[in-house]
Order: structure tokens, then C-alpha cells, then sequence
């Protein structure tokens, strides 16, 4: 039985689908049009910006310490929720990465992930990361609820939510370096 030339097309595009979804090239893939269509995220405008209204919440390290995120309180702040088999996460975090590496000690970074300790561990060390990862032991405080990951804010010292960005971003543009060193300066 000879296939006709439409069949051989749908059988090429059931072996895409099938790679695209179901491999690891299906995820190398999907991560770098990840990385490919992200821009730096959006300021939230100052009428729009939602304030903490309460900075009590526990998290542990990965090491298990406990850390509260009252310690955050007064400083500009990057929290990223987020997962090792995420594609827009796995696509973002070269560029967190960075701007770990040039404002970790300006402000805090607190990474939440509700995978296991080994898994988030080898993640990190298999790409060199090495900022702060936590996992959530109370329920986030308002308005920190996400529905998709990643999901990141940054935070000022008063604890309006400057950026709120669901999905890839690029984290190192110079337009969030520029919000970030403005931030700092309040």
C-alpha cells in the first residue's frame, strides 16, 4: 500500500507534535523561543501598583533554614516563583542569573519553588546558578497569588509591587538594571 502525500504530511506533523511535546529537544526547543520572545518586563504605572499588606511569611532554604520574608521588609525585592521543568522558567534564569550575580548584595532575591530539594539542587548546580532558592512552608501574603509560573515582582523598600510579570522576561535589560538602581536610590 502506497501512502499518499497528505498522509506522509499528517505523519511528519504528528512526529513534530509528539518531539515538540513529549522530549527533552521538545523543551530545549519551546525554551529557546522562550528566550527568543522575551523582552523586559513592564512598570506597573504608580496609580496601579498593589502594596504588601503584610510581609509575614515562611519559607526554607534549601539547606533547610528557615527564612521569614519579614526579613525582606525595607528592601527592594525579586521574588520569582518558578520550576525546573518550566520552559519560560528554565528561559529566564540565565538572565536572573546575571542580575543575581551584579545586585545580589543590593537587594534580596527569594526564589520559591515547591519541588524537591534534590531536584532544584541538581538543577542548580547542572547550570551554575547560585541564587537563593526557598520553599513556601506558610501560605504567601497578598497579593502574591499566581495561577502560572513564573511569576515575578519586584518589590520597593515600601513595599509597592513595581513589576508584576507572568511568563518569560529578560531580567538583565537595561530597563530593569535603570528601575532596579532607581529603586535603590529611595
Amino acid at each position: 500500500m502506497k501512502l499518499k502525500k497528505s498522509q506522509i504530511q499528517n505523519i511528519i506533523f504528528l512526529v513534530v507534535i509528539v518531539v515538540l511535546l513529549f522530549t527533552p529537544l521538545g523543551t530545549a526547543l519551546k525554551v529557546q523561543m522562550n528566550r527568543l520572545l522575551a523582552f523586559a518586563p513592564s512598570v506597573v504605572s504608580k496609580e496601579d501598583q498593589a502594596k504588601l499588606s503584610s510581609y509575614q511569611w515562611s519559607l526554607q532554604s534549601l539547606d533547610g533554614k528557615e527564612f521569614n520574608f519579614t526579613q525582606t521588609n525595607g528592601q527592594v525585592v525579586l521574588l520569582n516563583f518558578w520550576a525546573t521543568w518550566c520552559p519560560p522558567c528554565i528561559a529566564e534564569m540565565p538572565s536572573m542569573q546575571e542580575l543575581y550575580h551584579d545586585f545580589g548584595d543590593q537587594i534580596a532575591f527569594v526564589f520559591v519553588s515547591q519541588e524537591p530539594k534534590e531536584k532544584i539542587q541538581e538543577f542548580l548546580e547542572m547550570h551554575h546558578y547560585d541564587f537563593p532558592v526557598y520553599h513556601p512552608i506558610t501560605t504567601p501574603p497578598n497579593p502574591f497569588h499566581y495561577t502560572s509560573i513564573p511569576q515575578t515582582y519586584l518589590i520597593d523598600k515600601q513595599g509597592n509591587i513595581v513589576i508584576d510579570k507572568n511568563g518569560a522576561a529578560n531580567w538583565n535589560s537595561p530597563k530593569v538594571r535603570q528601575t532596579i538602581a532607581e529603586l535603590l536610590k529611595q
